[in-house]
């Protein structure tokens, strides 16, 4: 997935609490969030963070344990610059190679702590929680009615994987991805319809499509699967 993608999320999760007010005279950073993707297709598992602020020009994250798992600074131009958004996926193995209790105990659960500094000087500090409540794959398919016409289907997400942690999961959103074209859908939602004009661009051939279950922490699953225009 893009970094187009990922960031088109924001319109629906700003909608979840995920930054805390820091104490003290720190201000915050726009954005705050950790959390994981899982990729039923695939069945692979990784750790993403998208933040933002303002001209920032140093940052460190920490785990709930008091541990700094990441840290960054601006060089040379961007010293005296700064920076602002800063998307990036952590590796995603295989469940099938490694065993998702040792990933998710490298990432425990609980309050991470975002910690920067402005080229002015000025301390940031936000917080996110980790949640380790991930949900099940969609169930999908796609129907092509006819050249201009193709409907996408899932089936309401309602729980956990199997042999994953059995926790409660609370779907907000569906996000629906083709080439392209994406867009985000309400938990009431289970099919959307391709614009025709953008049908009538696609070329003969199979097409592969995900669909998104989204958990109110931020993790979300990813479904894939393929139409074929004839």
């Amino acid at each position: 997935m893009t970094r187009h993608t990922r960031l088109a999320q924001v319109v629906l999760l700003g909608l979840v609490a995920f930054g805390l007010a820091a104490p003290g005279r720190a201000a915050q950073f726009s954005i705050a969030r950790i959390y994981i993707e899982y990729n039923s297709s695939g069945n692979d598992f990784g750790f993403h963070v998208f933040l933002d602020a303002e001209d920032w020009e140093s940052l460190r994250i920490v785990n709930p344990a008091g541990v700094t798992i990441f840290e960054v600074a601006g060089k040379g131009g961007y010293q005296g610059l700064g920076l602002t958004e800063l998307f990036f996926e952590g590796a995603e193995p295989s469940l099938d190679e490694v065993p998702l209790g040792d990933l998710l105990a490298r990432f425990p659960e609980g309050r991470y702590r975002f910690v920067g500094v402005t080229v002015q000087g000025t301390r940031l500090a936000s917080a996110a929680t980790l949640s380790h409540a991930v949900p099940e794959g969609p169930a999908v398919s796609a129907e092509v009615i006819d050249e201009d016409t193709v409907i996408i289907h899932w089936v309401p997400v309602t729980r956990a994987p199997e042999d994953f942690p059995e926790q409660h999961v609370d779907i907000v959103g569906y996000q629906v991805i083709v080439d392209t074209f994406q867009v985000t859908l309400p938990t009431s939602t289970t099919e959307v319809t391709l614009p025709p004009e953008f049908v009538k661009s696609l070329a003969r051939g199979e097409h592969p499509f995900e669909v998104l279950a989204i958990e109110a922490s931020g993790n979300q699953t990813i479904t894939e699967g393929v139409f074929e225009m004839e």
